[in-house]
């Protein structure tokens, strides 16, 4: 919640925030139709992939996100990444899975997934409705796009996981953009993740 200028007065004390992403964020993946194709979101704790096996380190991670009426975030999976999905309310949540093969492409296998801590067995592709209070666990390397149920409304989801790194954890199916690129006609009121290394001096400088 801090402006523009108070990040610009921060010292060292507040490079946790910045160098583990905790706060706002918005995405269109790169394909600039938001409302077909984006997540707001809001990271509350995280680590770092690097320190994540260290005795005493912060080796999970919690998100919640905003997801429109159909707005879908494409096909991935994670690397290293294990996360339940969990879906707070609103409308339900429809989650696309597919394993993935040795190429890293979609597999037409079997995918077995845990819901609220019972197995599924489920065809490649099956597209599975996760109802408000209900959950599924995605193991690394498990393809999944998901969006909420058209017609529906809004769902808000909870993320809860192992360490979430965006830069070097996904992997998309197909190419995309995860960090927008923004024109600001005005200085932001509030910063978004992306943005802590333009005004916080301390934050790392990511390229």
């Amino acid at each position: 919640y801090w402006t523009p200028g108070q990040w610009r007065e921060k010292g060292p004390e507040a490079r946790e925030i910045a160098d583990h992403e905790l706060g706002w964020d918005i995405t269109d993946f790169g394909k600039g139709d938001f409302n077909a194709f984006g997540l707001f979101l809001f990271t509350l704790r995280n680590g770092a992939l690097e320190t994540a096996d260290d005795p005493g380190a912060r080796n999970y991670a919690e998100k919640i996100m905003i997801i429109r009426d159909g707005q879908m975030t494409p096909m991935h999976f994670h690397f290293n990444k294990t996360e339940d999905i969990i879906n707070r309310g609103g409308a339900n949540l429809v989650i696309k899975v597919y394993n993935a093969d040795e190429n890293d492409g979609l597999a037409d296998t079997e995918v077995s997934v845990q819901m609220d801590g019972v197995t599924r067995k489920f065809p490649a592709g099956t597209e599975v409705l996760v109802g408000p209070g209900e959950s599924m666990t995605i193991p690394s390397r498990l393809y999944h796009a998901f969006w909420a149920e058209p017609g529906h409304g809004q769902s808000l989801a909870g993320e809860v996981s192992r360490v979430n790194d965006d830069h070097y954890d996904n992997r998309f199916q197909q190419p995309i953009g995860r960090f927008p690129e923004i024109e600001e006609d005005e200085e932001p009121l509030h910063l978004l993740v992306g943005d802590y290394e333009k005004y916080y001096p301390y934050a790392k400088k990511r390229g």
